[in-house]
This record gives structure tokens, sequence and C-alpha cells, in this order.
């Protein structure tokens, strides 16, 4: 257990994640001063004690459900955390390290109708995968392009909305609405591990790669192989799926600036013109390099907008963009349109129907409303920061009658009908507020603003 034995001025605890973030720097500046460097010394990196134990508080942070060997977060805490790392670390030093397939589950995506695959890999796998990531992170991040926003450090879904709502002010009032057909099921295993290689020559790092791609999923209890794509709920995937996308962030930026500007996050991105020709350009550009990537655009899933005076919109990570009068400026005479974003139709619907869950009949044995308020209160608080930085207001005023609406419900329903009346005069929406009852009225928050 030597190499996950905690450092003398941690005795008795984990150890320090400074070496970590070090490393990761050092990696990160050798990556940014020599661009074309290959990287050959990695892999004894990636199970070092300290890269492992940052890696295992990552995965721990995330939760997530068993693997295929249904080992879970607390069965690992029983067994011994430093007693699985010092394991790990023994195999993947001998080199026997073998990945175990991933568990397929389907969850429903935000149209309620449909459902998308997951694959959840086993405790041990997330970890020695948040290892890599950890290690490969900071060296493709000297890389990538200032038009990606997805799944990186430092950077957000907040600023990916913001870009295209500037863009929107500097005169790019076109959008093509881009959606990748079955992009985490398409990714070819070859170019992948090619763009690694670009800047990875440690041929144990590429083994571990090639090795999760290869694992297979395992679905009503058989395995089935995996010939293309990466699946969807990797600690290493969202890394991945940037690294083989990088490719259409640098022709953008060779052929496509001079058209518009792009807008990245993840395998969701958004092309913003000053006019409907640059747009058809645009769009043959980004077909033709996603053809060179063995991906397509899904023809029922994207558009080109005219943003104009509000005459279309279009939805992106989460939220509806459409162009509206300045209603301060109207008042002077001036007639000027901006690009305003708020929670989209199925956004709404999906955080309404996380309500309807907490408030259902199931929770009608709740004696004190305070219960199901705590329960609800992380759910308001995480959609409504997510949402803030936008022109939310309206739809937050929503959501929070709908919510005391629900409960209302769940309490007339204790109450009974001769009651009612009296008890409806006292539960106002001051009364919920005052049981802790979190409002989204009033949280709007601009970037920017304290």
């Amino acid at each position: 257990m030597a190499g996950v034995t905690p450092r003398p001025n941690h005795p008795g605890g984990p150890p320090s994640s400074d070496n970590v973030r070090r490393l990761q720097g050092r990696l990160w500046a050798s990556a940014k001063r020599s661009p074309g460097r290959r990287f050959h010394a990695l892999y004894d990196r990636i199970h070092r004690g300290d890269v492992l134990w940052a890696a295992w508080e990552r995965v721990r942070a995330n939760h997530g459900a068993a693997g295929v060997d249904q080992q879970t977060l607390a069965d690992v805490e029983a067994h011994g955390v430093q007693r699985m790392l010092a394991e790990l670390q023994e195999v993947l030093r001998a080199g026997t390290y073998r990945p175990s397939p991933v568990l397929r589950r389907y969850i429903p995506k935000p149209d309620g109708r449909t459902t998308r695959p997951l694959g959840i890999p086993t405790v041990k796998d997330r970890v020695v995968q948040a290892a890599t990531k950890l290690v490969l992170e900071p060296i493709f991040e000297a890389d990538f392009s200032a038009s990606s926003y997805g799944y990186r450090p430092g950077r957000s879904a907040t600023e990916a909305l913001e870009a295209i709502r500037v863009s929107f002010i500097r005169g790019y009032t076109f959008a093509l609405d881009a959606d990748i057909a079955d992009f985490f099921g398409s990714l070819d295993h070859g170019r992948l591990l090619e763009a690694v290689g670009r800047r990875v020559s440690d041929r144990r790092v590429l083994k571990l790669v090639r090795q999760w791609l290869k694992a297979g999923v395992m679905e009503e209890g058989s395995v089935r192989g995996s010939v293309t794509g990466t699946p969807q709920g990797g600690v290493i995937s969202p890394l991945l799926a940037n690294i083989y996308l990088d490719a259409l962030d640098r022709v953008w930026e060779r052929d496509g600036e001079r058209l518009g500007v792009l807008v990245r996050y993840a395998d969701d991105f958004v092309v913003m013109t000053r006019t409907p020709q640059a747009l058809e350009r645009a769009e043959g550009l980004v077909r033709q390099t996603l053809a060179g990537l063995g991906l397509s655009l899904n023809p029922d899933k994207t558009r080109k907008v005219d943003l104009r005076e509000g005459r279309q919109g279009f939805d992106f990570l989460g939220c509806h963009f459409r162009a509206r009068v300045s209603g301060r400026l109207l008042e002077q005479g001036i007639r000027r349109y901006y690009l305003h974003r708020w929670p989209s139709v199925r956004a709404m619907n999906r955080v309404r129907q996380r309500v309807r869950r907490l408030t259902g009949r199931n929770r009608g044995g709740m004696k004190d409303i305070r219960v199901v308020i705590r329960d609800l209160n992380p759910v308001l608080r995480g959609w409504g920061n997510y949402f803030r930085t936008g022109n939310a207001a309206v739809k937050f005023l929503s959501i929070d009658r709908y919510v005391e609406d629900r409960l209302h419900r769940l309490l007339l329903r204790r109450v009974g009908r001769n009651i009612r009346s009296r008890h409806l005069a006292m539960w106002t929406s001051d009364w919920f507020r005052a049981q802790g009852l979190h409002r989204l009225r009033g949280t709007v928050r601009y970037p920017g603003a304290a």
C-alpha cells in the first residue's frame, strides 16, 4: 500500500491534493509551450497514490449507481477506500487491469416520451477513468478552442449562453441550431485513438482508452461488444468527446470564423452568422467536417433560424432564445431588439414533473409539510441557479405558483373538505415561505451582477 499511504503532513488522513494540482499545472504548461509534443511518460502518473485518491474523491462526489459488479460507493467505503485504491494500483502497475462492461440503463429524455442509453461503469473503473482524466485533461486543455464550453474546467454552460447573446448584439442574427445524430454511439474508435495519439505516445495509456472503448455493454444479462461509440455515463467520455470534436473547432478556426461564430457545448452546438448566405455556407462546412469524422447532422433536429425582430427562436442547453424589443428604449421611441433567453418548454415541463413526484399522493402521509418543502428546495434552487442568468422572471413566477398549488392540494387532502376555506386563506405565499419554501421570484441575476 506504499503508493496510497498518507503523506507525512496528513497523518492518518488522505493524501494532499496539492501535488495533483501541481502535476496538472506542469502538464498544461508543457503542452502549451510545445503544441507538437507527444507525451510518453504518463501511465506511471495515473497510478500514483495521490492521483488515485483525487480520482476517488471526484467519483464519490458525483455519487452514481453500481455497475455490473453491483458494488456501490458505500460498499467501497465499508471495504476500505485505501485498500481498494491499493488493489487498483497493483493491477495498474502490473499491467493486468481489465475494465468490466458498462451496465446499460435507460433514462428519460427531457420530452418525457423517449429515453437515452446510459452506460454505468463499475466504481473501480470510474476511479481509473477519473485518474486518467486528471492526467490527460490538462494536456488537451492547452489545445482546445475558445469555442468549446462543455465539460471543461473553468468553463460553463452560462458562458456558452452568454456567447450567443453577445453574438446577436454584434449583428449575428441568423443561427444554425445543430444536432449530431447519435453522437456518442457513432464515434469511430480508430479516429478517436488517432486523435488521442496526436498528444499521447504512451502505449499503456492508449491501451487503457482502447480497453474502455471495447469493454462492451451488459444489458438484460448479456454482454454486447462495442464497435463504435463511447457510453454516455463514463467519467472519461466527455473528455473523449471534446478530443474527437476538436477537429470541428479547428476547421472552424481556419475556415469558418469569416462566416460567423461557433458555440459548442460537447455535442450540442450553434452557429451564428450575419446573413442567410453565410449560414448556408456555414452549414455546408459543418456537414463536410462531420462527414470526415463519420458523423452527420440529425435532419429532424437541425434547422436554420432567422432571429431578426423575434421572427423565430431556438432551444439550446435548456433555454429558449428569442429576440425581444427593449421596453425601456421603446418608451423613448427607439425600437431595438435584444436576444433574450428563458427556460424552454421542455425545461419547464421537466421541473414540473420533479415537483409533481415530490408532492404526489404518496406524500400525503407526511404530518409536517416542512418535510416535503425540505425535499423540494434542492430541486428549486438547482433549477433556479441554472436559469437565473437569463430573462426568466415570468417563468420563475409560474413555477412558484405551480409549487404552491401542489402544496395546497397536498394539504387539502389532509384536512378534509369541511374546513378547506379557512385553511386556504391561511396558506398564502408568505406562509409557505415562512415554512422554509425556496422562492424563485426575485432571484434573477444577470452575468457579472453581484
